[in-house]
């Protein structure tokens, strides 16, 4: 049993064709865990989010055990978020963390996690990243608090940009929203 509270050994996006958009892996000082030490390089991690974003490149899933690591991600329009841990870690603590992580960056971006916005406000996704997860450790899971951390004041909102992402945004969402009220009936 891992009585740890380094649970998180790295944070991933991927994008639809399988490039990086942003890493950050955690090697906490004094681990015991060996398998932690594992992805220290860039060709080793590299190597390692390419076979994780073939595993889990098709949406469907939640959760999987890959290379000595269990992988919790969550797919998004363009993206694919990962938030990886030893084989030991508890699953629901680290699904919890990734979902409070995306529902912040969702508030922070306007409902818009999209490779674009992500990259041009990287500022706020890795401050929302490391008001998660700090170090390894899960310090946060709420949404609304990670985002209220963050968030900045709003400039002047006048400027509505509607472009292909967007629409496709809107159109997922009422998608969902009449599929959810189709199983209701």
């Amino acid at each position: 049993m891992n009585l740890s509270l380094y649970t998180v050994s790295a944070f991933i996006i991927i994008d639809t064709d399988g490039h990086r958009v942003l890493a950050k892996y955690y090697h906490p000082p004094g681990d015991p865990n060996a398998a932690s030490k594992k992805l220290t390089a860039v060709k080793e991690q590299r190597a390692f989010e390419k076979g994780l974003w073939q595993k889990t490149k098709k949406a469907g899933g939640e959760i999987i055990l890959f290379d000595g690591f269990l992988a919790v991600y969550k797919h998004s329009l363009d993206l694919i978020c990962y938030i990886i841990g030893d084989q030991s870690a508890n699953e629901l603590m680290l699904l919890s963390a990734l979902v409070s992580f995306s529902d912040a960056a969702n508030m922070l971006l306007r409902n818009q996690l999209e490779k674009r916005s992500v990259l041009e406000n990287l500022d706020l996704v890795l401050l929302c990243l490391d008001e998660t997860i700090d170090d390894g450790v899960v310090v946060e899971t709420d949404s609304t608090a990670i985002a209220s951390r963050v968030s900045r004041p709003k400039a002047d909102t006048t400027e509505i940009v509607i472009n292909e992402q967007t629409l496709m945004s809107a159109y997922l969402t009422v998608k969902d929203k009449v599929q959810q009220r189709i199983g209701q009936l």
